[in-house]
């Protein structure tokens, strides 16, 4: 199967008009990459803010629910993590960089080697391997969007959307360049691909008492 990449550029190829489109393209990463200085320069801990296509995208502050989710789950990986030293964990404002946008996922896993490259004024991180995303108005059509695609085109090996309305998660795995759903659940057991042996029943994302109880199993 052609990789999405070239399915994108196959049609330009055989273009009359490539050096033009060519040219034109140039001119455009040109301007972003100034702009995208500029969005380092000016960030500041406090603001959870992403670049994205170009543009800087400054987030409103989040509803209870999708904090409760984030967190619950939060608490989740990274105890079963840092207890088996897996590799590290990290939440909100932890700025991944990708070739052409920088996202602040909500939760993000580093393996050991990525982890390895991390120190402690490390600013801009790496592709994680593994991304959760909690679904909010304002970021649903970026997450399931720019982000579903990026995330699969430069290697992070498994992706979980997070509904907090319809209380479900979407796993996602990579093959090749492509995500692919392995569930959608509200009920059962999800068993990540990225951390291994991390399993953990769906409603302790969404309910104190099965999440506490999920912990008290590793502990």
């Amino acid at each position: 199967m052609p990789s999405s990449l070239d399915t994108l550029l196959e049609p330009l190829r055989h273009s009359p008009q490539l050096v033009e489109a060519t040219e034109a393209l140039n001119r455009q990463l040109a301007e972003e990459r100034e702009r995208r200085d500029r969005f380092y320069a000016e960030m500041t801990p406090e603001q959870k803010i992403e670049f994205i296509d170009g543009e800087v995208i400054l987030h409103s502050p989040a509803k209870n629910r999708h904090l409760d989710a984030a967190g619950l789950l939060f608490r989740l990986l990274s105890t079963y993590v840092d207890s088996r030293q897996l590799g590290s964990v990290k939440t909100e404002k932890c700025l991944c960089v990708f070739p052409r946008n920088d996202y602040e996922p909500d939760i993000v896993f580093f393996g050991p080697e990525k982890t390895a490259t991390l120190g402690p004024d490390t600013l801009k991180f790496p592709v994680p391997d593994f991304v959760v995303e909690v679904l909010s108005d304002s970021t649903v059509e970026r997450d399931r969007g720019v982000k579903f695609e990026d995330y699969a085109s430069h290697g992070v090996g498994e992706y979980w959307i997070v509904d907090t309305e319809s209380q479900t998660i979407e796993q996602y795995q990579l093959r090749g360049d492509r995500f692919d759903l392995q569930v959608k659940a509200a009920t059962g057991t999800l068993t990540s691909a990225a951390v291994p042996g991390f399993a953990i029943p769906v409603r302790a994302v969404f309910d104190e008492a099965e999440n506490l109880a999920a912990l008290k199993s590793w502990l």
